[in-house]
């Protein structure tokens, strides 16, 4: 299973969302400020909640956010709703496909991504790749505020 290595391309993903319909990551995240970074994140009960509580900085630095779920649709709204998540969360991804193009590790039982996470850069290409095939080692906001925040002083 090949892993993204910083300036690979992300691949093309469409995702049915819960509150934002249908959307191509490529298009949502392109809309953002052309000078900043965004995070794709697989949606964790423990670590995507900290992204919707750090949103105002995200927001301050024009950092948008799309999360993955291989929930259904009423599973990922709960959570959703639950964790008063602030940005796209896709659900109902096929985590065989994610993990081929993105290697990503998928728990088998129950099914659900391990940690991983994409820092990519306004053109789409990768930039910090986080993958974790346990509990251990995160994208985190906090990490993803300083990093954008050190980019931005090196221009």
């Amino acid at each position: 299973m090949p892993r993204l290595n910083n300036g690979d391309a992300f691949p093309m993903l469409t995702l049915d969302t819960v509150e934002h319909g249908t959307i191509s990551v490529a298009r949502r995240l392109p809309r953002c400020r052309p000078d900043v970074p965004r995070v794709l994140v697989p949606l964790l009960q423990r670590a995507t909640p900290a992204f919707a509580r750090a949103n105002e900085k995200l927001n301050e630095l024009g950092i948008k956010v799309v999360a993955l779920s291989v929930d259904d649709n009423a599973a990922a709204a709960s959570l959703v709703e639950k964790h008063r998540l602030n940005f796209p969360v896709g659900y109902g991804v096929d985590a065989e496909t994610i993990a081929a193009s993105t290697g990503a590790y998928v728990n088998d039982n129950p099914r659900y991504f391990q940690s991983t996470g994409f820092v990519l850069n306004p053109d789409g290409k990768v930039i910090i790749a986080v993958y974790s095939s346990g509990a251990i080692g995160r994208l985190v906001a906090e990490d993803v505020i300083g990093f954008v925040r050190y980019v931005k002083s090196q221009r």
